[in-house]
C-alpha cells in the first residue's frame, strides 16, 4: 500500500446513513457492515476517489488522532472492507 493507493466501492453495495453511522450491505452476499462516524467519513472519501494519503490528511484535520494512528486504523478498515468484498483496490 502506498500513499497513492485508491480503493473503489464494489458494485452491488448499498450504503445507508443511520444517525451518525453508516450501514453497508452487499446485495449479492447479504453481508452487512456497520461504520462508526469516522468510518463513515472514510467511506465517503473512498467513494470520492481520494488516495490513501488524502484520506489520512482529511481525517487528521477533522478528528483528534495522531497521523500514525489514523494510518493504522485506515489500513485495518480497508483490509476489513476488502475482505468483505465491499471495496477493492483500484487498478492503475
Amino acid at each position: 500500500m502506498t500513499n497513492e493507493t485508491k480503493y473503489q466501492v464494489a458494485s452491488g453495495v448499498m450504503a445507508r446513513d443511520v444517525g451518525e453511522e453508516v450501514v453497508l450491505l452487499h446485495l449479492a452476499s447479504g453481508a452487512y457492515f456497520g461504520l462508526d462516524p469516522v468510518g463513515a467519513r472514510i467511506w465517503t472519501l473512498i467513494g470520492e476517489g481520494k488516495t490513501f494519503a488524502q484520506i489520512c490528511e482529511m481525517i487528521a484535520q477533522e478528528f483528534d488522532a495522531t497521523h500514525a494512528q489514523i494510518e493504522q486504523d485506515l489500513q485495518a478498515l480497508t483490509r476489513q472492507l476488502t475482505e468483505q468484498k465491499l471495496i477493492f483496490l483500484q487498478q492503475g
